[in-house]
């Protein structure tokens, strides 16, 4: 009885875990190029940049170092990262914490604004970063 009882909360923490992931979709597109930066793929990464970056920056490399140079170098190079509180500031516009763990074990708060555009999806607009206190353990 009690197996069956722990099989029925798993799958309920499950769906829970899956309909909040549903809600909010431009999680997948934070991963997506948090992943991308990683892996050093600035194409994938400008990918997931909204329009304006990406007419901006039509060469994948020259953002990539353009992001690096401007202090986003705990994103790139970040070990970790985890969704903070979010709020939805206009039906297509959402701003979402993410908190992130740099290359040396730091921690970080990135703010990341987001749109959704009609014919990409939802795509980042802006992150604004700051140090935290503290290290990873």
């Amino acid at each position: 009885m009690r197996v069956l009882f722990g099989l029925m909360l798993v799958a309920i923490m499950a769906i829970g875990t899956n309909a909040q992931e549903a809600e909010r979709p431009w999680e997948a597109t934070v991963t997506g190029q948090i992943l991308a930066f990683r892996s050093g793929d600035a194409s994938a990464a400008l990918g997931f940049a909204g329009s304006t970056f990406q007419r901006t920056f039509q060469d994948a490399e020259r953002f990539a170092a353009a992001i690096n140079s401007m202090g986003y170098g705990p994103i790139i190079q970040s070990r970790s990262h985890s969704f903070a509180a979010f709020r939805q500031t206009a039906p297509d516009s959402v701003v979402q914490g993410v908190n992130l763990v740099g290359p040396d074990g730091s921690l970080y708060e990135a703010i990341y604004q987001l749109v959704n555009e009609a014919e990409l999806g939802w795509r980042v607009h802006g992150v604004v970063l700051r140090k935290s206190a503290g290290l990873s353990t």
